[in-house]
């Protein structure tokens, strides 16, 4: 009988998928429950990859144009009161503080006492908030566009919380824009949409659909929200960014107003846009194994680690110093503009467990260097991107030279992977029957991405939800194709992406 094959993480995506993510956190130390409830600690290895991605985003933004700010923790219930629908869309998600401070009680527990004159919203988002302030900076025409962007913690009360994916307090970066015209404003809602995209694309290797968002699916109080989709490896869609056309609904609210050119007081017209640290969630489903985490090599906090290998201290010495060298060759090599980051793992360890806490943290490059190594100059080399145990000798010459075209194959590789992926679970459904079909509970196979037409209509709201499917969004690479809607008969209707989603 054949063994079978063990893997670092159980269970295997196969057997329990939203049990096999939170295993892989655990094996890679990402981040574990906090003594708050619905919040996490992200851990260093976890918050080291959300650096990255705060570090290659806030250059994107920077370079279209934008500077950070930073705006209060704490909202005055009557600012978010000022919108109907942004109030009403998350009245039910706010933290409220209504005391400002805490007096020993009769039982010598302590106490709310010095209530506020009006209760504040630990913020949920920002929008309302930053235009009291945008009222104040913007007067003229020759103020605008005004971009600005802020790296920040929110907090939504969550029932339901999963890591990374759904909790109670998250990190995440807002931006803010001011514009003079709907028009300017509107192509910049589309023109920061696109930059999560390439960012999700380049940098995460993996693949999204951008598109716009039906009614029922927008941003509370937006005109227009677009957002970009990936596909996770149970099917499932995650929402990986959103951007929202305000239109002049928060600047009538706030006041924000300019004077034109021609002199006349004008309502400005806004935006906003942001991802948050669910894209780490998102990291994790598109490309890990059930050997633990993939990391591409633009996001991983350490894209090389390199383990001696030794049997006395006499050994030690010489591997040790050749791993130096190693390291400091490797360090002057610029792959995408930066230096690689590369690690001397010395720790008191044997060395499996050494190589499996790499392959469960997701480094994309293991070298081994032992005595057999330095007399042959050479490294022995493993990759994340393959199985554990594909390995080879390397030259340390070539392997110096080639890094930055191994490390591009293993980035492209992901990306393709993972487009394979989506598109080998992506359909066309002609029929109402076909999708109840395709999303029905006992359907062995597993359901993806539907593409269908179908028109913005609650007409069929029921069946979405009987189903637990939701329409992701309608891409905006197919905004010239048109057709029957599967569920109304209307005609004229574009394709939509439905899914069941995070």
């Amino acid at each position: 009988m054949a063994k079978e094959a063990q893997t670092a993480i159980s269970p295997t995506r196969a057997e329990d998928y939203p049990e096999w993510y939170q295993q892989v956190i655990r094996a890679a130390d990402l981040a574990e429950a906090s003594p708050v409830r619905g919040c996490m600690v992200i851990k260093p290895w976890g918050y080291a990859i959300w650096e990255r991605m705060q570090a290659v985003l806030d250059e994107m933004f920077k370079d279209t144009g934008h500077v950070n700010a930073y705006f209060p923790l704490f909202i005055p219930k009557s600012f978010l009161e000022k919108e109907a629908e942004h109030v009403e869309g998350f009245a039910k998600e706010c933290a409220v503080v209504t005391h400002h401070r805490l007096e020993a009680g009769p039982d010598g527990g302590l106490v709310p006492a010095g209530p506020l004159d009006e209760p504040l919203v630990v913020r949920p988002t920002s929008e309302t908030i930053i235009g009291a302030m945008f009222a104040k900076w913007v007067n003229s025409y020759r103020d605008l566009p005004l971009l600005i962007n802020q790296w920040a913690n929110v907090v939504r009360w969550e029932l339901r919380t999963r890591l990374f994916l759904r909790t109670t307090e998250f990190l995440w970066q807002e931006g803010h824009t001011v514009h003079a015209t709907g028009e300017e404003a509107r192509e910049h809602t589309r023109r920061m949409l696109g930059v999560y995209a390439t960012f999700a694309e380049e940098t995460m290797a993996m693949p999204v659909v951008m598109g716009e968002k039906t009614a029922g699916e927008r941003f509370p109080g937006a005109v227009s929200t677009y957002s970009i989709e990936a596909m996770m490896q149970d099917g499932k869609a995650l929402q990986a960014g959103t951007s929202h056309f305000l239109g002049q609904n928060f600047s009538r609210a706030q006041e924000i107003r300019y004077q034109s050119q021609e002199g006349q007081l004008e309502y400005a017209w806004t935006t906003s846009w942001g991802v948050s640290t669910r894209l780490v969630g998102a990291l994790i489903m598109t490309h890990s194994d059930d050997d633990g985490l993939v990391l591409p090599p633009a996001l991983a906090p350490q894209q090389i680690v390199i383990m001696p290998i030794y049997r006395n201290d006499e050994q030690r010495a010489e591997v040790l110093a050749y791993c130096e060298r190693l390291k400091a060759e490797l360090h002057d090599v610029r792959w995408r503009d930066d230096r690689l980051r590369v690690q001397i793992d010395d720790r008191d360890l044997r060395g499996g467990e050494k190589a499996w806490d790499h392959i469960k943290k997701g480094v994309p490059v293991r070298l081994e260097v032992g005595p057999r190594d330095i007399a042959n100059d050479s490294v022995f080399m493993g990759r994340r991107d393959l199985g554990p145990k594909e390995k080879k000798g390397v030259a340390r010459a070539e392997f110096v030279a080639g890094v930055g075209a191994l490390l591009d194959e293993i980035q492209a590789g992901l990306y393709q992977r993972a487009l394979a992926f989506r598109e080998a679970n992506t359909t066309q459904l002609e029929s109402r029957a076909a999708f109840e079909a395709y999303f029905a509970e006992g359907n062995t196979e597993m359901a993806g991405f539907a593409w269908c037409y179908a028109a913005d209509d609650p007409a069929y709201e029921d069946l979405l939800k009987e189903l637990k499917v939701t329409a992701r969004n309608i891409p905006l690479a197919d905004n010239a194709a048109t057709g029957t809607c599967i569920f109304t008969g209307k005609t004229g209707v574009p394709r939509t992406i439905f899914a069941r989603a995070y």
